[in-house]
Formats: structure tokens, C-alpha cells, sequence
């Protein structure tokens, strides 16, 4: 039997950054991680230009798919999570946006708490990034002019634009201008409203993951343990003292920590018998503590591609994607000093959020939101869809045809989606596809645009209310940021299953932090707001236990 301070299940964004903080503390409390996956120190899985096809490494994906969906024509969609140090940041697609300030004060609002306000999550954010605001030579700062001020430059994970960019990318950015799209010069401002200059969680060719804040900053006082899925948490009564991990026996003399994932933590806690009754009855679980909401209340992301080949002197990707020779040559370029074409093509994407004010007033659906909804919606700074250029679809069409690798890909993402456990199932979700593809073809229709398409590869064939929707239920895919199945919330909500301090309500030294508590869809790519929670908590974990106060010239521990 081992006994440690805390105890940490998963390395993903929140446990890594949970982890790392605890163990720099004065204290010095002993922390033990705990990871399901290996270790990948493999420094060819961070290729810039290949983070795309990362999560297809069977050995680093939990594989899990959703059920059936009713309505989006029965499809099963694919439910990646990441199975390895680093958790889904190593296989997620690098996107490093934070969201609305409008989406903390939110959160604030709902956990009754200010730990959760926009400025003191934006103090975490900067402590947490090195951020790379470098432009390519001869850019016009009117695409990308960030406030340093907005920024860290002494965190752990390395975060900004590409060095290099495709031709026709500043053009692309210009032609959303035309249509009317503001240009956005950071979309981590706060305020993500316009089109932006993607922001990656990569530099110089190499992608950050959480195992960043872990690896190569040892620590006496840090154990991780990898290949160790946690199977339960061990109660005596209804206090956490532990976990179980293929049979063997982890000891907390604090708190465990549960930092699993939206998907993950809702399995361990009603292994453990927390959960909802009826369910653990019917698998012959012993129920120790009811929770009806263990499990539920799970929000996501969702998107739609449109894609068309392009003139041959438009993009230079059937040069690069359509050459294994070339692809080869860039692969030995980026071994030697992590430049070239792996770092330039599909590194940098425009991105951009987008709001629907006027006409959202005028829904039926929208007015039928309850009225806290509806206030949070038409807060300035939360967008209502989202799209991104540049996306490397051809990586994801099976039997791509070699001869239209010159196309250009958007994707345009449904935001603030009130279904939960499903796709598609509220009727406000419906009208805002609807209307996010609607709106984005003020530049996918654009004539600086269309110009130079050849062909449609993927588009919807009309613009009526049925057929927009039903190209949305036949190629709906999962954004992966699934939020909100163990949700925060005061004591006493009727849905959440921690409180604002993270405790597991009804159980003693058993906390939660991942994506899985966060009560809001953050409008963002949801890895920064990942590790935000998990430096959250960490906080509050050291305040409560004074893990970083001196006491006649010794630590509190």
C-alpha cells in the first residue's frame, strides 16, 4: 500500500495542470498522478502539420463512439478521448482559444462564486502560456495584432500563430472581410466576436500537450503512474481514502481527485456506487450515495463541412499532399529543425465566432429559452456559430479523389447547443444550424470566393430550411469537447454534482476538475478552458489546506 497527500486520476489539461501546480507548492504535499495510457515520447507524434490524424493512433484513443442518433440519421459519431500522458491534448486538433469573458462571469453567475470570473480566469490563463505572437515577414498586423497584456509569457505550454502561412490564406481572411465579417486581431482577447488568425497550442513546428507542465520538471514530491486505469474510488462510508488501479491500492491521507474527463469520471464515480439509483441497481452496484445527475447533462460542440476544389493556381496543396516524395522531404526537414512544409500546411487556420442578434430575437425557439438563457446569449461577447478555413478534410473523406487535393475546406460549427446527451434533439439547435449555415454563405457564396471554385465536393444542394437541416443530420461530426456530465453548481441545484470548491457533493476528500464540472459550453476549443479548471482547483486546494503559507519559517504541511 502507498499512501500520498492527493491523488490525481488522469493527465489531461486539467490533471496535468492540477498536478504541476499542487506539487510546486510550499508544502511540498506528495501527489500522485495517475494515467490509463502510456507515456508517447515519441517527439514524431507533435508533428505541427500532422496533429490532425494524431487521435487515428489506436494506442492513444479510448475509440468511443456515441449511440445512435436519432436525429441525425442514426449515425454513430465518433467520440474520440485521449489515452496517453497528456491526455486528449496529445491527439486534439491544436486549437487554443479560451472563449468569452461573457462565458466565465457565467459560470461565476451560476457556481455563486468570482474564482469563476473572467479576471481571475484570465490571470490562470496568462500564468499557464508562453504565447509566440510572431507574425510571418511582410503580415499585415490588421489579420493578427494581439495585446500582450492579454497574454503570459513564462507558462509551461507554448502557444501561438504558425511562422509560415499557405498563399491563399491572408486572402481568405480578406474575402471575410468583404462579406462583412469583422477582422478580430485575437480571438483570446475576451472577446472572440470576428475573424481571427488561429491561435495553436503549437510553436516552431511543435505542438504542446499537458504532458508539458509534467515532463522534464521532475519532482521529488510528484509520482506519476502511467498504464493505471482507475477502476473506483475507495470509501469508507461516504469519505474518499483512495483509489483502485488494476487491483492494487492507492491511499489519500487528503483528497482524491478525480480529472478523467466528461466521459471518464461519471464511469469511475458510479463503479464506485455514486450515481444515479436505478442505474447502479441494474448493473448490481451497491449504491453508497445517490446522485441522479451523475452522468447527465452532457453538451458538446458540433460541425459541418463544405468543401470545393479549387483553381490550380489558387492553393499549393495537390503539390504538397498530392507527393509522398515531397511529403518525405518535409518530414526529414522538420526532423532536422522543425520547419518547412509540416509546419506550414493546415498549421494556421482562420477562425472566427459570429453573432446572430437580430434575427436570434425573432425565434420562436429562442424565446422559448428560459429567461437566464436567453440573457446569457445576448451577452456581447458570446457568439451564437463558428468557422474555420483551411481545415485538411481530405485527411477525413474516405477514397479522397487524388486529383482534387486543390480545394479549399470551411467548417462551420453550431455554438451554445441546449440538447444534451443527444445531437440535434432541441428545437433551438435546429434553427441555429439552420441559420450558422445560412449566414456563412455570405462568404462560401461570396463572388471573391467562387471565382476560383472548380467543383463541389461537399456542399448542401439548396438553401431551404429542410435542406440545410438535412445536410447537417447526414454529416454532423463531434467537436470533441463534451462538457458538463458531473456539472457545478451551488449546494442545493437540483443538477450539479460538485459544488463550487469542487467537492463532490454528499462525499468527503473527493473532488472533481475536468470539463466534466464546467456548467457553461464554453464557446471556445475547450483544452484552455481545460487547464484553467484544473489550475482552478489547484487554488482552492491550496488555500484550503495553506499549502503555500510559511509557518515559523516552515511550510503549513
Amino acid at each position: 500500500m502507498a499512501t500520498f497527500d492527493f491523488i490525481i486520476v488522469g493527465s489531461g489539461p486539467a490533471g496535468s495542470a492540477l498536478g504541476a501546480q499542487l506539487a510546486n507548492s510550499i508544502a511540498k504535499p506528495q501527489v500522485l498522478l495517475l494515467e490509463a495510457g502510456t507515456s508517447k515520447e515519441d517527439r514524431n507524434l507533435r508533428v505541427d502539420g500532422q496533429r490532425w490524424t494524431t487521435f487515428q493512433n489506436e494506442s492513444m484513443n479510448w475509440g468511443y463512439k456515441t449511440t445512435p442518433q436519432k436525429d441525425c440519421n442514426d449515425r454513430e459519431i465518433d467520440y474520440s478521448r485521449g489515452h496517453c500522458m497528456g491526455g486528449s491534448s496529445a491527439i486534439n486538433f491544436g486549437v487554443y482559444s479560451v472563449g468569452a469573458r461573457d462565458d466565465y462571469d457565467e459560470w461565476a453567475r451560476i457556481a455563486g462564486d468570482d474564482d469563476f470570473s473572467w479576471e481571475n480566469i484570465q490571470r490562470r490563463l496568462k500564468s499557464l502560456e508562453t504565447f509566440h505572437g510572431e507574425l510571418p515577414e511582410g503580415m499585415d498586423k490588421k489579420y493578427a495584432n494581439p495585446n500582450l497584456e492579454d497574454h503570459g509569457n513564462k507558462g509551461p505550454l507554448h502557444v501561438g500563430f504558425a511562422r509560415e502561412w499557405e498563399r491563399d490564406f491572408p486572402k481568405m481572411l480578406d474575402i471575410f472581410e468583404q462579406a462583412g465579417f469583422p477582422l478580430n486581431p485575437d480571438h483570446n482577447s475576451g472577446d472572440p466576436i470576428g475573424m481571427s488568425v488561429l491561435i495553436n497550442s503549437a510553436y516552431n513546428g511543435l505542438r504542446s500537450t499537458a504532458e508539458d507542465l509534467l515532463v522534464g520538471k521532475e519532482k521529488k514530491n510528484l509520482t506519476i503512474i502511467t498504464n493505471a486505469p482507475v477502476q473506483r474510488v475507495i470509501l469508507e462510508g461516504k469519505k474518499a481514502v483512495g483509489v483502485e488501479s488494476n487491483g492494487k491500492k492507492y491511499f489519500a491521507a487528503k483528497e482524491v481527485i478525480l480529472s478523467a474527463g466528461s466521459l471518464n469520471d461519471p464511469r469511475i464515480l458510479m463503479h464506485s456506487g455514486i450515481g444515479p439509483a436505478a442505474q447502479l441497481q441494474k448493473h448490481n452496484i451497491e449504491v453508497i450515495h445517490d446522485v441522479p445527475s451523475v452522468g447527465q447533462g452532457l453538451r458538446d460542440h458540433c460541425f459541418v463541412p463544405m468543401v470545393n476544389t479549387r483553381t490550380d493556381t489558387s492553393t499549393d496543396r495537390k503539390a504538397f499532399y498530392g507527393s509522398q516524395e515531397a511529403m518525405d522531404a518535409a518530414q526529414e526537414q522538420w526532423q532536422k529543425d522543425g520547419t518547412g512544409p509540416w509546419a506550414k500546411f493546415a498549421c494556421e487556420l482562420g477562425i472566427g465566432w459570429f453573432k446572430l442578434t437580430e434575427k436570434l430575437r425573432t425565434w420562436p425557439e429562442f424565446l422559448a429559452l428560459p429567461e437566464d438563457e436567453q440573457r446569457y446569449l445576448l451577452q456581447g461577447t458570446v457568439p451564437h456559430y463558428e468557422m474555420i478555413t483551411h481545415f485538411p478534410v481530405h485527411w477525413f473523406i474516405p477514397d479522397f479523389p487524388s486529383d482534387a487535393l486543390n480545394y479549399h475546406c470551411f467548417l462551420v460549427f453550431l455554438f451554445n447547443a441546449q440538447t444534451r446527451g443527444q445531437f440535434l434533439a432541441h428545437p433551438f439547435d435546429r434553427r441555429l444550424a439552420i441559420e450558422a449555415l445560412r449566414d456563412s454563405f455570405r462568404v462560401v457564396k461570396h463572388e471573391a470566393y467562387t471565382k476560383d471554385n472548380v467543383a463541389d465536393l461537399a456542399m448542401p444542394q439548396g438553401e431551404s430550411d429542410e435542406e440545410l437541416l438535412g445536410y447537417w443530420r447526414e454529416n454532423i461530426s463531434s467537436s470533441w469537447h463534451m462538457t458538463g456530465t458531473v456539472k457545478m453548481g451551488k449546494r442545493g441545484d437540483s443538477d450539479a454534482v460538485v459544488d463550487p470548491d469542487f467537492k463532490v457533493i454528499g462525499i468527503e476528500n473527493l473532488r472533481i476538475a475536468d470539463m466534466g464540472v464546467v456548467p457553461v459550453l464554453v464557446n471556445a476549443h475547450v483544452q484552455a478552458v481545460a487547464y484553467v479548471t484544473g489550475a482552478t482547483c489547484a487554488e482552492k486546494l491550496q488555500r484550503d489546506y495553506e499549502l503555500n503559507q510559511k509557518v515559523q519559517g516552515r511550510s503549513a504541511l
